[in-house]
Protein backbone atom coordinates (compact mmCIF):
# COMPACT_ATOMS: atom_id res chain seq x y z
CA UNK A 1 0.00 0.00 0.00
CA UNK A 2 1.40 3.57 -1.02
CA UNK A 3 1.50 5.56 1.99
CA UNK A 4 -0.37 8.98 2.46
CA UNK A 5 0.73 12.14 2.38
CA UNK A 6 -0.35 13.98 5.73
CA UNK A 7 0.70 17.15 4.65
CA UNK A 8 -1.54 17.69 1.34
CA UNK A 9 -3.78 20.59 0.74
CA UNK A 10 -6.51 21.30 -1.40
CA UNK A 11 -5.65 23.31 -4.33
CA UNK A 12 -6.47 26.68 -3.84
CA UNK A 13 -9.98 27.42 -5.26
CA UNK A 14 -9.59 30.78 -7.42
CA UNK A 15 -10.64 34.19 -6.03
CA UNK A 16 -10.13 37.41 -3.98
CA UNK A 17 -10.41 37.48 -0.33
CA UNK A 18 -12.28 39.55 1.71
CA UNK A 19 -9.06 41.49 2.64
CA UNK A 20 -8.35 42.22 -0.64
CA UNK A 21 -11.10 43.34 -1.68
CA UNK A 22 -11.68 45.62 1.11
CA UNK A 23 -8.26 46.94 0.40
CA UNK A 24 -9.24 47.79 -3.20
CA UNK A 25 -12.81 49.45 -2.13
CA UNK A 26 -10.79 51.88 0.22
CA UNK A 27 -8.76 52.94 -2.87
CA UNK A 28 -11.69 53.71 -4.76
CA UNK A 29 -13.37 55.21 -2.00
CA UNK A 30 -9.86 57.35 -1.32
CA UNK A 31 -10.33 58.30 -5.35
CA UNK A 32 -13.69 58.71 -5.62
CA UNK A 33 -13.57 61.32 -2.68
CA UNK A 34 -10.65 63.28 -4.28
CA UNK A 35 -12.21 63.57 -8.05
CA UNK A 36 -15.87 63.59 -7.44
CA UNK A 37 -15.70 67.13 -5.85
CA UNK A 38 -13.78 68.37 -9.21
CA UNK A 39 -15.92 66.97 -11.49
CA UNK A 40 -19.31 68.37 -10.21
CA UNK A 41 -17.61 72.02 -9.23
CA UNK A 42 -17.01 71.49 -13.19
CA UNK A 43 -21.04 70.75 -13.87
CA UNK A 44 -21.90 73.78 -12.26
CA UNK A 45 -19.60 76.19 -14.25
CA UNK A 46 -20.48 74.24 -17.44
CA UNK A 47 -24.41 75.36 -17.00
CA UNK A 48 -22.96 78.86 -16.52
CA UNK A 49 -21.42 78.57 -20.19
CA UNK A 50 -24.28 77.05 -22.10
CA UNK A 51 -26.34 79.94 -20.55
CA UNK A 52 -24.08 82.63 -21.74
CA UNK A 53 -23.75 81.02 -24.71
CA UNK A 54 -27.60 80.79 -25.37
CA UNK A 55 -28.02 84.40 -24.54
CA UNK A 56 -25.18 85.49 -27.27
CA UNK A 57 -27.13 83.49 -29.84
CA UNK A 58 -30.60 84.86 -28.78
CA UNK A 59 -28.99 88.48 -28.69
CA UNK A 60 -27.73 88.03 -32.22
CA UNK A 61 -30.99 86.52 -33.51
CA UNK A 62 -32.32 89.86 -31.44
CA UNK A 63 -30.23 91.74 -33.48
CA UNK A 64 -31.01 90.63 -36.90
CA UNK A 65 -34.51 91.19 -36.02
CA UNK A 66 -34.10 94.71 -35.36
CA UNK A 67 -32.11 95.13 -38.98
CA UNK A 68 -34.87 93.65 -40.50
CA UNK A 69 -37.79 96.05 -39.07
CA UNK A 70 -35.86 98.48 -37.38
CA UNK A 71 -36.72 97.73 -34.00
CA UNK A 72 -36.59 95.42 -31.18
CA UNK A 73 -39.39 93.19 -30.28
CA UNK A 74 -41.03 94.82 -27.23
CA UNK A 75 -41.04 93.07 -24.03
CA UNK A 76 -45.30 92.01 -24.41
CA UNK A 77 -43.83 90.15 -27.87
CA UNK A 78 -41.31 88.70 -25.90
CA UNK A 79 -38.85 86.60 -27.34
CA UNK A 80 -41.62 84.62 -29.02
CA UNK A 81 -41.12 87.13 -32.21
CA UNK A 82 -38.31 85.71 -33.17
CA UNK A 83 -40.19 82.19 -34.51
CA UNK A 84 -43.35 83.50 -34.95
CA UNK A 85 -44.54 86.95 -36.75
CA UNK A 86 -46.27 89.47 -34.33
CA UNK A 87 -49.43 90.78 -35.54
CA UNK A 88 -48.76 94.49 -36.16
CA UNK A 89 -45.20 93.43 -37.51
CA UNK A 90 -45.27 94.12 -41.59
CA UNK A 91 -41.26 93.69 -42.06
CA UNK A 92 -40.90 90.38 -39.66
CA UNK A 93 -38.89 88.03 -42.06
CA UNK A 94 -38.09 85.37 -39.93
CA UNK A 95 -38.26 82.97 -38.22
CA UNK A 96 -35.14 84.09 -36.43
CA UNK A 97 -34.42 81.08 -34.71
CA UNK A 98 -33.70 77.71 -36.37
CA UNK A 99 -35.11 75.87 -33.14
CA UNK A 100 -37.44 76.81 -30.64
CA UNK A 101 -36.88 79.06 -27.72
CA UNK A 102 -34.49 77.23 -25.55
CA UNK A 103 -34.58 77.33 -21.51
CA UNK A 104 -31.84 78.64 -19.68
CA UNK A 105 -30.11 75.17 -18.33
CA UNK A 106 -31.53 75.07 -15.50
CA UNK A 107 -35.02 74.68 -17.35
CA UNK A 108 -36.30 78.30 -16.81
CA UNK A 109 -37.64 80.92 -19.68
CA UNK A 110 -35.31 83.63 -19.79
CA UNK A 111 -36.08 86.82 -18.93
CA UNK A 112 -36.24 89.75 -21.46
CA UNK A 113 -37.06 93.43 -21.18
CA UNK A 114 -37.16 96.15 -23.86
CA UNK A 115 -36.20 98.76 -23.78
CA UNK A 116 -34.06 97.73 -20.82
CA UNK A 117 -32.33 99.18 -18.04
CA UNK A 118 -29.26 98.21 -19.53
CA UNK A 119 -29.37 98.20 -23.39
CA UNK A 120 -31.68 98.13 -25.97
CA UNK A 121 -33.14 95.58 -24.27
CA UNK A 122 -31.64 92.71 -21.37
CA UNK A 123 -31.45 89.64 -21.85
CA UNK A 124 -30.97 87.16 -18.71
CA UNK A 125 -31.30 84.05 -16.79
CA UNK A 126 -31.69 84.48 -12.87
CA UNK A 127 -29.42 81.49 -12.45
CA UNK A 128 -29.01 77.91 -10.93
CA UNK A 129 -31.56 79.42 -7.86
CA UNK A 130 -33.99 81.63 -10.00
CA UNK A 131 -34.16 84.41 -7.57
CA UNK A 132 -32.32 87.96 -8.77
CA UNK A 133 -29.18 88.30 -7.27
CA UNK A 134 -26.58 85.74 -5.68
CA UNK A 135 -23.14 84.41 -6.16
CA UNK A 136 -21.28 81.64 -8.20
CA UNK A 137 -23.87 79.33 -9.94
CA UNK A 138 -26.63 81.14 -8.36
CA UNK A 139 -26.09 84.32 -9.78
CA UNK A 140 -27.82 86.26 -12.96
CA UNK A 141 -26.38 86.05 -16.52
CA UNK A 142 -26.61 88.70 -18.87
CA UNK A 143 -26.67 90.44 -21.94
CA UNK A 144 -24.70 93.44 -20.95
CA UNK A 145 -21.67 92.27 -18.78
Amino acid sequence: MMKRDTNFRPARTQGFTLLELLVVLVVLGLLAGIVAPKYFSQLGRSEVKVAKTQIEGLGKALDIYRLETGHYPTTEQGLAALNVAPSDEPKWAGPYLHKGIPQDPWGRDYVYRSPGENGEFDLLSMGKDGQPGGEGDNAEITSWQ
